[in-house]
């Protein structure tokens, strides 16, 4: 392995981590209905990476007669419980993740979905990480004035480790997370999920996690900053 050549890994969380999309659509299509209302695979696609508020907006828009709190409150707790059965792991996302720390790299949850949440996937690393905490950090939904594409969650990953964004990197999934990576300064890699992304000079375009290791995240960060 080569030295890295950054400082910390910002990490998101929804369809990087784990692919938690199917799960939250489920959630989407059954508060809906039960409203009466109609909801597509395409409309659900809208609202991968979005802020929790946004969402929420657009459930009412469709008929869902519940305050924001509400929808959000169902919507999480609907998720969590299929969590508690079962947690779909990305491919190489935990191998990757575990290079990471097991090299000493301090690491950021950044993501849009609320803290309780996030907690409950970083509690589900534990068996995979030979004792070591997943992330020194966690930025979630509920704790940032700003959602993605908005920059703010991931600078706040990076001042939460004491170390600037454009000596990170950062990993997303979506196109409004992607897009937040970017502002924040960080080199970014784009590893979709369930909507495809478009090759860019501002981000790298990965496939997916599985075989990449530090030496990866080290290469993409030094031709950045070359």
């Amino acid at each position: 392995m080569t030295d890295p050549t950054f400082s910390a890994v910002l990490w998101d969380m929804d369809g990087t981590l784990v692919d938690t999309e199917p799960y939250w659509m489920n959630a989407e299509t059954r508060l809906v209905t039960a409203w009466g209302g109609v909801w597509a695979h395409e409309d659900a696609l809208q609202l991968i990476g979005s802020p929790l508020e946004r969402s929420a907006l657009i459930l009412q828009s469709r008929g869902v007669d519940l305050t924001t709190e509400e929808i959000i409150a169902t919507l999480t707790d609907q998720v969590m419980g299929r969590l508690a059965e079962s947690v779909p792991w990305r491919p190489g996302a935990r191998e990757l993740l575990l290079d990471v720390r097991e090299a000493g790299i301090p690491t950021a949850l950044v993501t849009m979905s609320f803290r309780r949440m996030a907690e409950q996937i970083a509690g589900g690393f534990a068996p995979y990480l030979n004792g070591l905490a997943p992330f020194d950090a966690i930025i979630a939904g509920d704790e940032v004035e700003h959602g993605k594409p908005h920059p703010e969650a991931f600078l706040r990953g990076a001042a939460a480790l004491g170390i600037d964004p454009t000596d990170c990197v950062a990993i997303e999934d979506s196109e409004f997370g992607v897009a937040a990576a970017v502002a924040s300064g960080a080199t970014t890699v784009a590893v979709p999920s369930h909507v495809p992304l478009p090759e860019s000079h501002a981000y790298t375009l990965w496939t997916t996690l599985a075989g990449r290791g530090l030496d990866d995240l080290a290469a993409l960060h030094a031709r950045r900053a070359a």
